[in-house]
């Protein structure tokens, strides 16, 4: 029979990148510059929302939860990985385990469901535009905001306890910098069905309804869109999208990517995995400030006068 170690006292052992753990200090340098990009780029964007006037409405409230989201997803992973690579600190506790899971899955539920959110902002905009103030009040953007982490939490826990219950008898080294669901379930030498089955569940009624939902948003924008007869406001319709179908593709191709690799790239070196996991948790964030300060002209405007009102 095999032994098992209660979780009051359970320690898993984190993974930087396997086989260049020689290069970790040198692999930090890009890591730090990313987890920089994303802490300033959002912070930044943040700022100037809530500063400028010109900028409170429902498009950029809704921008500012994104960036909430971004600043969450990569403040949960900030320590362990870069504690890795600085400090070769792997240790991490039972329930610390379980709380930086909860929130980095809490971020990655809730930026799909941002996504969502905008999405529907822009459907209501293209469609609906003279009722497109009395629509999304600042009070009912508040509730969406409300249901958004509502949502996200009542979903997590349940999946985020279960571990919990299960014995871990195996090695408790971790194949992530971080914790990952699936990676500590697989550490358990008992049933993990039902884990495995709420695990599932979870990724289906979020992230997968988000995207069924952001799809069909886009089907009835298309359909808007061509049914104006003016090009130039066909083509300002569209280029009001611009952002969020970027958005929308630097979320979901990651998450893609990371599934097909844990599926199909069995023969893939170990750092493989590891990079594109390390990939889908920072690319979202340190993408979205660029692609919003880029291709949003007021955003733009809204950054440029911040950073010439500091320089004078």
């Amino acid at each position: 029979m095999l032994p098992f170690i209660n979780t009051t006292s359970l320690t898993f052992l984190l993974t930087g990148l396997p086989g260049l753990e020689a290069f970790h200090s040198w692999i930090s340098i890009p890591f730090c510059c990313l987890y920089v990009t994303a802490l300033s780029g959002n912070g930044m964007i943040l700022f100037v929302i809530i500063t400028e006037p010109s900028l409170h409405e429902p498009m950029y409230y809704f921008l500012s939860m994104l960036s909430t989201t971004d600043l969450g997803l990569s403040i949960s992973t900030l320590v362990t990985m870069l504690g890795i690579f600085w400090f070769n600190a792997r240790e991490i506790s039972f329930n610390a385990c379980l709380v930086q899971m909860f929130f980095i899955q809490l971020f990655t539920v809730m930026e799909s469901s941002v996504l969502l959110a905008m999405a529907f902002d822009r459907f209501v905009a293209i469609s609906k535009p003279l009722r497109y103030a009395t629509i999304l009040t600042e009070s009912r953007i508040s509730q969406i905001g409300m249901a958004i982490v509502t949502r996200g939490t009542i979903t997590l826990t349940p999946m985020v306890l279960l571990l919990k219950r299960l014995s871990y008898c195996r090695s408790h080294v971790l194949h992530h910098s971080y914790c990952f669901h699936p990676d500590v379930m697989k550490l358990s030498c008992t049933d993990t069905k039902i884990n495995s089955a709420v695990g599932l569940f979870a990724l289906i009624s979020t992230a997968g309804v988000d995207s069924i939902f952001i799809f069909l948003s886009y089907v009835l924008i298309i359909k808007t869109v061509l049914s104006i007869a003016s090009p130039e406001e066909r083509h300002k319709a569209f280029s009001t999208c611009i952002s969020h179908v970027g958005a929308v593709a630097i979320f979901y191709i990651p998450l893609i990517s990371l599934s097909f690799v844990h599926r199909f790239g069995k023969q893939a070196p170990p750092y493989v995995h590891t990079l594109i996991a390390n990939a889908y948790l920072l690319i979202p964030p340190v993408m979205n400030p660029i692609i919003y300060s880029v291709k949003t002209k007021q955003i733009r405007k809204a950054m440029l006068k911040v950073l010439l009102s500091k320089g004078s």
